[in-house]
């Protein structure tokens, strides 16, 4: 079993992600980085190169490989719930946990994110706030289809999120092990 987080940039998936399997003893990876470092590009320079569909392609074919692994913690891309069968691979072999943040909290998480401008494009030509609610409204659906369950990041600590996700795997029977 995997466990892979969800939503949208910078509504704590990696942040989390690192404490939870630091907490589950299970190996944490963050697909955007992996990305990267297989490319040897930042996803801006990527998208720049070779268009989104490329980028997607991509992030799809690194899913795949993922899913051949367990006991992973996976900070997913915002976007990869856009392909149904990323969705379904991700359901063959684990849990989508949504982490949810409101428009105001992911835009501030942004301002001090230095790897939103460095390393992530503008999905649109929108100004970030604007832009935020437009994908929150075209994505929000999807995730809710996509999750199993999720938790509110806005006003809660990596270690109170971690903890709600451990007692709700907990309340499942689905932690094996947990430190």
């Amino acid at each position: 079993m995997n466990i892979f987080l969800i939503g949208y940039r910078c509504s704590g998936k990696t942040t989390v992600g690192k404490w939870l399997a630091d907490r589950m003893r299970w190996t944490f990876i963050d697909m955007d980085s992996e990305l990267v470092n297989d490319c040897g590009q930042s996803i801006r320079e990527i998208v720049q190169a070779h268009g989104w569909p490329c980028f997607r392609e991509k992030e799809a074919s690194l899913l795949k490989r993922l899913c051949l692994s367990s006991h992973q913690v996976i900070s997913t891309g915002g976007g990869v719930v856009l392909n149904l069968e990323n969705v379904l691979e991700m359901k063959s072999c684990g849990l989508l946990i949504w982490l949810r943040a409101k428009p105001e909290t992911i835009y501030h998480r942004m301002r001090k994110d230095i790897n939103t401008s460095n390393f992530r494009p503008a999905l649109t030509e929108k100004g970030s706030l604007e832009e935020i609610c437009e994908m929150l409204a075209e994505r929000n659906p999807l995730y809710a289809q996509a999750m199993d369950f999720f938790v509110d990041t806005d006003d809660a600590s990596v270690e109170e999120i971690a903890d709600v996700i451990v007692q709700i795997l907990a309340d499942q029977n689905l932690m094996i092990h947990i430190a």
